[in-house]
């Protein structure tokens, strides 16, 4: 069940991408493809998924890479028919072969958790590396944590840290507390910087992490009493 709801929500994402990002995505792609992957959107969200799933699998064979992802989700999900693994990793390969950052992200996620495939964090490096290199945050995140961690690659925390930083810049609530933790500490090359680490926490907090806003206020209680008097 876990696993049949993070695909399925993957699904839905990509669907409004399309559905919001259709004429850039008609300037690289057939008009029949677009057309095609519209209609599979229209389909996805109306709930019929058998008309989605068809219109998908047509668009993904005339060369979309948003419907080859599409089709790859519900195929991996079971949505609109029977689930077929082996197809579904075919399309996902495709699509992210293609340069397709949310593509790549999924693939590598994929590796990472073991999910489909044999667990495998060095191939999940290779496309997380790729996608974040796009500006994909989730991305970001996932290849700082493999730095800081040492999974799939050579523990770096230099690295991490500017993974994290890219991440927490993009807007991603974990990155920036874990931003702001570098700052807080000093080290691995980040100058110690309360101030930083304080802004860091608060955007965290503004987006509802109750551990970032603790941390803001211990900040700025310890900024406050290291004041001139």
């Amino acid at each position: 069940m876990r696993t049949a709801m993070r695909w399925k929500a993957a699904v839905a994402s990509m669907a409004l991408v399309v559905a919001f990002g259709g004429q850039a995505h008609a300037q690289t792609q057939l008009k029949s493809a677009d057309v095609a992957t519209q209609n599979a959107v229209a389909n996805y969200n109306a709930g019929n998924l058998v008309a989605a799933r068809s219109e998908f699998r047509r668009a993904a064979q005339q060369g979309s890479r948003l419907a080859e992802f599409n089709y790859a989700m519900m195929l991996l999900n079971g949505e609109g028919g029977a689930a077929d693994i082996d197809e579904g990793k075919l399309w996902l390969r495709r699509a992210a072969d293609a340069n397709m950052a949310h593509a790549q992200y999924v693939y590598g996620k994929m590796y990472d958790d073991g999910e489909f495939v044999e667990k495998d964090p060095a191939e999940a490096h290779r496309w997380f590396l790729r996608a974040a290199n796009q500006g994909h945050v989730q991305a970001e995140l996932a290849l700082a944590n493999q730095f800081l961690d040492g999974r799939g690659t050579a523990r770096d925390n230099t690295q991490a840290f500017n993974w994290y930083k890219k991440a927490a810049q993009g807007g991603d609530m974990t990155a920036q507390y874990v931003a702001g933790s570098f700052y807080e500490r000093g080290g691995d090359g980040v100058e110690r910087n309360l101030n930083v680490a304080r802004a860091y926490y608060a955007a965290a907090a503004a987006q509802g992490d109750p551990a970032a806003k603790l941390k803001f206020q211990q900040l700025s209680a310890e900024l406050e009493r290291s004041k001139p008097q």
